[in-house]
This record gives structure tokens, C-alpha cells and sequence, in this order.
């Protein structure tokens, strides 16, 4: 990700006034694998389960997690 695009990424977050992106992935079934339902922006890690949970809620998920999106390794990017 070049600078620029780094820097109007924060700008961004700064206008919403959050500083965490967190992605959300949810299943389900059991059997069934996490995928990726969207994600969230907020300040600590207990706000960003509270609007997952409540953004997220038209289907009843057996499990759902969110993850900081600055620790999302890419192996390959385009």
C-alpha cells in the first residue's frame, strides 16, 4: 500500500471519528466455515463486539469474531 493511500485511509477513519477497523466473520453452522460478513469501526475491542453483534443480527450466528484489521497478514496483494 503506497503513503497516499495509507494517508487518505487514516484521514478517513479520523472523519468518522474511530480509529480501528475490526473485520467481522460469523457462521452459521458448525460444520460450516467462518467467512466474512463485513466489518466494523470503533475505538476498543468490547465497542467494535457490540456493533458487530448489533449491525450483524439478521441471521441467528453459532459463532462470530472480529479481528483488528492492522493485523490482517495479505501473502498475496494486488
Amino acid at each position: 500500500m503506497s503513503d497516499t493511500m495509507a494517508t487518505e485511509k487514516k484521514a478517513r477513519r479520523d472523519a468518522l471519528n474511530e480509529s480501528h477497523v475490526w473485520q467481522v466473520y460469523a457462521r452459521r453452522k458448525f460444520e460450516e466455515p467462518l467467512h466474512e460478513i463485513g466489518n466494523v469501526m470503533a475505538d476498543d475491542v468490547e465497542l467494535a463486539k457490540v456493533y458487530a453483534r448489533s449491525i450483524y443480527d439478521e441471521f441467528a450466528w453459532v459463532e462470530m469474531v472480529i479481528v483488528p484489521r492492522e493485523t490482517i497478514v495479505h501473502v498475496i496483494e494486488t
